[in-house]
C-alpha cells in the first residue's frame, strides 16, 4: 500500500522586490543618511577628500570625516537588515526586506558583506545593480556575493 504525501501548509509564495521598489528604498535611505553626512562634512570635513587627493594634498580631518561617514552608513544598513524587521527605514517604507537564500533573517556579518559589496556593484557605471534585470531572483551583484535576496513583505 502506497501513501501519498499531503502538506497541511500552503506553499510559500516568494515575490522578489522590483527595481523600482529597491531604487526608491535606496533613495529614501540616502536622504536619511544625508543628514549626518552634512553635519560631519560641515564640522569635521570629508566631502572633499577625493578632490583633495586628485590635487595632490589631503587633510587628516577629511580622512577622519570620510571614515566616520563610512561607519555610519555601514551600521545603518547592517544593523537594520540583520535586525528583527530585516529592512532599513527606506526598505520598510517600500514594503521590502532582505533575507538569506533560505528566506530567513541574515546575520550581521552577512549584512556587512552585502553593504561593502555594494561598492563592487557601483563600479563600472553601476552595472552590478542592473544584473537584477536578467536574474530570476532579481539579485544584484552584491546580493549574489553576500548570498541574499530582497523580497516583498507580501510573502507568506
Amino acid at each position: 500500500m502506497e501513501f501519498e504525501e499531503i502538506s497541511i501548509l500552503p506553499e510559500r509564495i516568494i515575490i522578489y522586490a522590483s527595481l523600482k521598489q529597491r531604487f526608491l528604498a535606496s533613495l529614501i535611505d540616502v536622504l536619511i543618511l544625508l543628514i549626518p553626512d552634512l553635519i560631519i562634512s560641515n564640522r569635521i570635513g570629508g566631502s572633499d577628500l577625493l578632490w583633495e587627493i586628485i590635487h595632490g594634498h589631503y587633510y587628516f580631518y577629511s580622512i577622519v570625516g570620510e571614515l566616520i561617514q563610512l561607519i555610519i552608513g555601514w551600521l545603518y544598513f547592517a544593523l537594520q537588515e540583520s535586525g528583527k524587521l530585516q529592512a532599513t527605514i527606506g526598505e520598510r517604507m517600500m514594503k521590502i526586506k532582505v533575507s538569506d537564500m533560505n528566506y530567513d533573517r541574515i546575520s550581521f556579518t552577512k549584512a556587512s558583506i552585502r553593504y561593502f559589496s555594494e561598492y563592487i556593484s557601483a563600479l563600472m557605471l553601476c552595472t552590478g545593480y542592473f544584473i537584477m534585470l536578467w536574474d530570476k531572483k532579481n539579485q544584484n551583484l552584491h546580493d549574489k556575493i553576500a548570498g541574499t535576496l530582497v523580497l516583498t513583505n507580501k510573502n507568506v
